[in-house]
């Protein structure tokens, strides 16, 4: 069985010092590894009915339009404010000194549709949960929160209460 861990590069000290940035690149420069890390996503949602998938900017974009496309459904991009051309929604959110801003377009959801969140780390929490009350202004209704990694000791776990959070792999 193929160890997706395998094509995930840790880069010391990147953006900056102290950090340890999960480089997934060589997972997307992979056809095999992004097919098998594409299809244990999907077994991760299981049979659970999904209308829209969320991406957040920018790495959560390249699996969550994969998924969109095996599930059947819409895929809607979340962006840094002034990136989106439509009217758009926004959630302020914190940072680790600071607060930042969030976007989606107002059209994206319909009251009821079934959304599965995809990002490619849980860390801190704070953009997922941002997400989540973009979703939940437009009247979407969250069955998951999906992740190819979870940096499990920045406890980003913990801002998601109430929502069921998968993920490929934890560090």
């Amino acid at each position: 069985m193929m160890k997706i861990e395998d094509y995930i590069r840790n880069i010391q000290d990147f953006p900056k010092e102290g950090v340890g940035f999960k480089d997934i690149t060589p997972l997307l420069n992979s056809p095999e590894a992004m097919e098998e890390a594409t299809k244990r996503l999907l077994a991760l949602v299981g049979d659970k009915k999904v209308d829209r998938v969320v991406g957040m900017e920018s790495r959560g974009f390249f699996f969550a339009t994969l998924l969109a496309k095996e599930l059947g459904a819409g895929f809607i991009p979340v962006r840094k404010p002034k990136k989106l051309p439509f009217d758009t929604i926004a959630q302020e959110y914190q940072l680790e000194y600071g607060t930042d801003i969030l976007e989606m377009h107002a059209d994206a959801i319909k009251p009821g549709e079934k959304v599965l969140i995809h990002d490619d780390v849980l860390a801190t929490g704070g953009t997922a949960e941002a997400v989540c009350k973009l979703v939940e202004r437009l009247g979407g209704e969250i069955v998951q929160l999906n992740f190819l990694m979870e940096l499990s000791f920045l406890h980003g776990r913990d801002k998601l209460k109430g929502y069921e959070v998968k993920s490929l792999l934890s560090y």
